[in-house]
């Protein structure tokens, strides 16, 4: 919470597959964008909302859609999603890799924070998931 880093995830995909709309669509409906520097049980700054791009364009859609969905009233409060430029991505430390998958058993965490959103992801993303 010192560094000015955030948890996040970088992900690289193919624009033919997958739209960057598409992915922040499951983006905004799987988290709560509307809390700020918190998701669930986590606080500090390291846990906010935050959208990083790598061009003018990433950027544009992603305050368009931000945008869209605050005019829309999908929310029960505005969206606080900082859209920031990337600088400098830091890969987590090892424990943090596949956190889920190899803890999923042995900490509650798993099973109170992360469940939720997996189940969240297959109601709205049936379409999304490989088979």
């Amino acid at each position: 919470g010192m560094t000015g880093h955030a948890e996040c995830t970088q992900i690289v995909y193919d624009a033919n597959k997958i739209t960057l709309a598409e992915i922040l669509e499951v983006f905004f409906k799987t988290h709560d964008p509307t809390t700020l520097n918190r998701q669930g049980a986590d606080e500090g700054t390291q846990y906010r909302s935050v959208i990083f791009y790598t061009t003018d364009e990433q950027k544009k859609i992603a305050e368009d859609i931000k945008a869209g969905l605050d005019k829309s009233g999908a929310f029960d409060a505005p969206i606080v999603t900082e859209i920031s430029p990337l600088g400098a991505f830091y890969k987590a430390e090892d424990y943090h890799q596949n956190y889920y998958n190899l803890n999923k058993d042995k900490n509650p965490y798993c099973s109170y924070v992360i469940v939720p959103k997996i189940e969240k992801f297959e109601k709205y993303f049936q379409d999304k998931i490989k088979k």
